[in-house]
């Protein structure tokens, strides 16, 4: 919904809560994933709620939620509590701020007396978390403080150890050392989100003493945009990809008109600067694993003269898909996605002209398309809207442009062969294929977060349900990890199968997925032989699948028959049971991947 895109007008949110959300509940088409959000207050948490709930059906998370009484957060988290124990929270939100700090430092204390009382109210808090932790087994999102909206000392207030931004800057510091060694932990980061807004109208003591509201009424949409950013990317709907126009967006001018020598960028004047500035940024998220491609209409050789300027940040081999042609960018953008085997809702489409904003918010449905006005403000609309949220960083996310770019060379070395056959054992594959470590347990919750079309049931599951699952005995998992000659594509396939059935010799598959970018590899296969294998050896005598249909995933509606399933059942929306039986006359699948050797 384009009114919860950002830059929004938050007020207009604010007064059309009501409406909005009636929007998207009238739309039967939309299949939204359920989550409950425990809501723990420490200030009046109603609109924030309420807002929180918007932007999180536009991201395709239909939310329930338990909502603590006032300045109740503690007591609800930290002590027994029959409503949120039965409420099972998938997620929880300590939205907490600086008026809950009650003891602060006084100018009379000795820096052993500041230490001590902020010994005591990190304290508090860690104690709160790992009460949560280990008896809710969710994420926790927790607020760390804005700074005080007055200073004592005056710009002393900051380096002093008396003074309340000083002591707010370290209280901060702690949470985020908490956050550095506990997995699924997150900071709200409110003192920036706050310094961002504006301290002074954020911290607007009225709509303290008169709603109890620590952050103004009309801010209150930029808190509820970043939290439910963060919920987002825990749930894998961050975006992956930019898809970049060229003249104008990442060079002022037009290269095929101008020439190479004489288009905006470098150090020359102010506004080569900025356009050099937004390439840096552009490059910068090569580092978390967000994927570049062009999408430009300009003959190539124009295009690419633009980059082997020297003074040009981004260069040619910086992307992985390079589209300068005279085709409609609708076409661009989609043939791009296939060729990726992503699906065009992963990517943020950059295009300084309105006209083919428009294009693509109407012919490519999904693709986010922010509202770019003048290159100088490209960075902040473009970071603001938080398509890249991190909240979980594996050496996968390191290395897949490096992924893609060897995707390439594979591609490249298929078209040298006649015989497929040939060609995937030219790849000299090797699998790796375990029950699930802790060295992997990240990336797992992650595989089941992000992957859509490879994914049988589409089930989610955060890091601390897959590391309940993995010592569960009544579960059997696996992982896949594929390298080959071009080099490792880390963990890329994930199997979940419950024991059941009278005489528990029944395997109900509750996960089957698999990144895209190992399709037509056979490495489901190999999945599928090391399951029977280890499902055998676990007295398991047949295998029940299980395939649910999304608008993502038709690409498997066939699997199980593929892997030599029959089919039971199915019903009016084309749910499908599935059954294997298991016996000595399996005969394994792939002849290309060598699984588990040795080195």
């Amino acid at each position: 919904m384009k009114e919860l895109e950002y830059p929004f007008d938050p007020e207009y949110i604010i007064k059309k809560k009501k409406s909005l959300k009636k929007q998207f509940l009238a739309d039967e088409n939309t299949k939204y994933i359920d989550k409950k959000i425990a809501v723990l207050g420490g200030e009046t948490t109603e609109n924030i709620k309420l807002v929180l709930e918007l932007f999180l059906l536009n991201y395709g998370i239909r939310p329930e939620f338990y909502e603590s009484e006032y300045n109740q957060y503690y007591e609800d988290g930290m002590f027994p509590n029959s409503e949120l124990e039965e409420f099972k929270p998938d997620i929880i939100y300590v939205c907490t701020c600086v008026r809950n700090i009650i003891e602060w430092p006084i100018m009379a204390d000795s820096k052993e007396d500041v230490n001590t009382k902020r010994q005591a109210l990190i304290a508090k808090f860690t104690g709160l978390w790992d009460t949560m932790a280990q008896k809710y087994h969710c994420p926790i999102i927790q607020n760390n403080f804005e700074y005080p909206f007055f200073r004592l000392m005056g710009n002393k207030d900051a380096s002093d150890y008396h003074g309340r931004v000083n002591y707010v800057t370290s209280l901060n510091m702690a949470f985020y050392d908490y956050a550095q060694t506990h997995d699924n932990f997150f900071i709200c980061d409110v003192n920036y989100i706050s310094a961002s807004y504006g301290l002074d109208k954020w911290a607007d003591p009225y709509y303290w003493h008169m709603y109890k509201y620590a952050v103004a009424v009309p801010a209150i949409p930029y808190l509820s945009f970043n939290i439910a950013n963060i919920i987002k990317s825990i749930y894998g709907k961050n975006k992956k990809a930019f898809n970049l126009d060229l003249d104008n967006t990442l060079w002022g001018g037009i290269v095929g008109d101008d020439g190479a020598d004489n288009i905006e960028i470098g150090q020359e004047t102010s506004l080569a600067q900025t356009y050099s500035e937004f390439q840096e940024y552009i490059k910068l998220h090569k580092q978390i694993g967000v994927l570049l491609t062009v999408n430009s209409k300009n003959d190539e050789a124009n295009a690419v003269s633009g980059f082997e300027r020297p003074d040009s940040v981004l260069k040619k081999n910086d992307f992985i898909s390079f589209k300068a042609n005279w085709n409609p960018k609708s076409m661009n953008i989609t043939e791009t996605a296939q060729e990726l085997t992503l699906l065009p809702e992963s990517f943020v489409f950059v295009d300084d002209n309105p006209a083919e904003r428009a294009i693509i918010e109407e012919q490519v449905k999904g693709v986010a398309i922010p509202d770019i006005k003048g290159v100088e403000h490209y960075i902040q609309t473009i970071d603001k809207a938080g398509f890249f949220e991190v909240t979980a960083f594996s050496s996968d996310d390191l290395k897949r442009n490096e992924m893609y770019q060897e995707n390439a060379k594979r591609s490249q070395l298929q078209a040298s062969f006649t015989s497929y056959e040939d060609y995937l054992k030219s790849l000299e594959m090797k699998g790796e294929i375990q029950s699930f470590i802790p060295m992997y347990m990240s990336r797992i919750a992650q595989l089941t977060n992000k992957s859509n079309q490879f994914n049988l049931t589409t089930k989610r599951y955060s890091q601390n349900e897959i590391e309940e699952v993995a010592v569960d005995p009544n579960r059997i998992t696996l992982y896949g990890k594929l390298l080959d000659k071009f080099g490792d594509n880390g963990v890329v396939s994930i199997v979940i199968g419950r024991i059941d059935g009278e005489n528990h010799d029944e395997l109900h598959m509750e996960l089957w997925l698999m990144s895209c970018r190992v399709l037509k590899r056979d490495m489901e296969f190999a999945m599928m032989d090391e399951l029977v294998e280890k499902a055998k050896n676990s007295g398991i005598k047949k295998l029940v699948g299980y395939y649910y249909p999304t608008s993502k995933n038709a690409m498997v509606k066939e699997f199980y028959a593929i892997q030599g399933f029959t089919k039971i059942s199915e019903d009016e929306e084309g749910n499908t049971v599935w059954e294997f039986i298991i016996d000595n006359s399996y005969e394994k699948k792939q002849h290309v991947i060598a699984v588990n050797e040795q080195e």
